[in-house]
C-alpha cells in the first residue's frame, strides 16, 4: 500500500520562514545559484525520466538534500503546481541596495539596474526578471509594499531567473537619490505618448530604468526623480503594451546600446 511522503504528510506544519518552490526550471535554477537554504524536495512518481529531472536529482544530490516520492495528486495543496515537483526552502534572499551598488563596478561595464514602480502583476514581474538575467543588469530595484514581492510564482514566471539576481527592496523616493550619487542616469519608461523616442536617448551610460505599474505607469513623485523619460515608438492598432513587455524591450535597447558603444570603443581602439 502507497504510504504518503513524510513531506506530504506534514505540509500542515508548513512554517512561516519556509516556502515551495515549483516548476522545474524554477528549482534547477534555485538549486544552480544555491543562494537558499533548502529543506527537501518532492517527486511526483508519474513523473517521465527527463534531463531537466535527472539534473534536479543530481543537483538535490550535491546538496545533500532528501528526495522524496509523492504521488501528483499528493501536490494538490501547491497552488499552481503541474509539473510533479516542489522544493521546500528558505524565502527568497533580498539583499541590501548598498551590495547591489558595490558590485556593479566589477563588471566593467557601464552599471544597469532595474527599477520597478509598485509592478503588482506576478507574470509581469517574472517576464522582467527573466529578461534582467538575460540582458545581465546589475540589479534589481522594487518596493517593499503595495508591490509584487519574489514569490515562488514569481521564480516560476520567471523560469527560474530570479534565483540569480540580486534583488532589493526599499523605499524608491529615497533610493532613487542614491542611485544618482552614484552616477546612475535614471530613466523613467512611460506607458503613454509622453517622454522622448528610445531610439533618440543615449542608453550606454550608467541608468537605472524604471517601469511603471499596470495601471498608472510611474507615479508622479517617481516621475520628478526622473532625468530623461523614454517611450516606445509603436506603428500597429493597439496604443500601449504591458509592463513587461515594455520593459523587457527597453531592457534589451539598453543591452544593445552598449554592445554597439563597445563595439565603436573597440575599432577606434583598434585604428589608433
Amino acid at each position: 500500500m502507497w504510504q504518503d511522503s513524510p513531506a506530504v504528510a506534514g505540509a500542515a506544519r508548513f512554517h512561516v520562514k519556509h516556502e515551495w518552490l515549483y516548476g522545474r526550471q524554477a528549482v534547477r535554477e534555485a538549486l544552480r545559484a544555491n543562494r537558499r537554504h533548502f529543506f527537501r524536495l518532492l517527486i511526483a512518481v508519474e513523473n517521465r525520466p527527463k534531463p531537466v529531472l535527472e539534473e534536479i536529482r543530481e543537483l538535490a544530490s550535491r546538496a545533500s538534500l532528501p528526495v522524496e516520492a509523492c504521488r501528483r495528486s499528493d501536490l494538490g495543496w501547491l497552488q499552481g503546481i503541474d509539473q510533479g515537483l516542489a522544493l521546500e526552502c528558505s524565502p527568497y534572499p533580498y539583499v541590501d541596495l548598498s551590495e547591489i551598488l558595490s558590485s556593479a563596478p566589477e563588471s566593467g561595464e557601464p552599471a544597469c539596474l532595474l527599477v520597478l514602480d509598485q509592478l503588482q502583476d506576478p507574470q509581469n514581474l517574472g517576464t522582467l526578471l527573466r529578461t534582467a538575467d538575460a540582458v545581465g543588469v546589475c540589479g534589481v530595484l522594487i518596493p517593499p509594499r503595495r508591490a509584487a514581492g519574489i514569490t515562488p510564482a514569481v521564480s516560476n514566471a520567471s523560469a527560474g531567473a530570479s534565483e540569480h539576481l540580486q534583488v532589493a527592496q526599499a523605499n524608491l523616493a529615497q533610493s532613487i537619490p542614491r542611485l544618482k550619487e552614484q552616477g546612475l542616469w535614471v530613466v523613467g519608461l512611460e506607458s503613454g505618448a509622453g517622454g522622448q523616442g528610445i531610439e533618440e536617448v543615449d542608453l550606454s551610460t550608467p541608468i537605472a530604468l524604471v517601469v511603471g505599474n499596470e495601471a498608472g505607469g510611474l507615479r508622479s513623485l517617481v516621475q520628478k526623480e526622473c532625468d530623461r523619460r523614454i517611450r516606445i515608438p509603436m506603428r500597429g492598432h493597439v496604443d500601449s503594451l504591458n509592463a513587461g513587455v515594455a520593459g523587457s524591450l527597453a531592457l534589451y535597447a539598453v543591452w544593445h546600446a552598449r554592445r554597439m558603444r563597445l563595439e565603436r570603443d573597440r575599432q577606434a581602439g583598434a585604428g589608433a
